[in-house]
């Protein structure tokens, strides 16, 4: 499973999803969105106005979402 975060510097919310990630044991990468400007345009395009965005095989979200790490912590096991 690939789990991507789009983050950016000093952002408490990608913070703690990494942290949350991390905790729960779920390998993910990080992409600084401050390094890729391109990267932003498209996920701005995408309709995505806050960071960190998460992008998951089968769901996306913004901000620290800890329910919806809980439930791809639990998909993850199952796989």
């Amino acid at each position: 499973m690939t789990v991507t975060v789009f983050t950016k510097p000093r952002c408490p919310q990608c913070d703690a999803t990494k942290r949350q990630l991390d905790k729960l044991g779920i390998p993910f990468e990080t992409v600084d969105l401050t390094e890729n400007p391109s990267t932003l345009e498209q996920l701005q395009q995408a309709g995505f106005r806050q960071a960190p965005v998460v992008i998951t095989p089968d769901s996306s979200w913004t901000g620290y979402r800890p329910d919806l790490i809980r439930e791809l912590a639990k998909t993850a096991v199952a796989a």
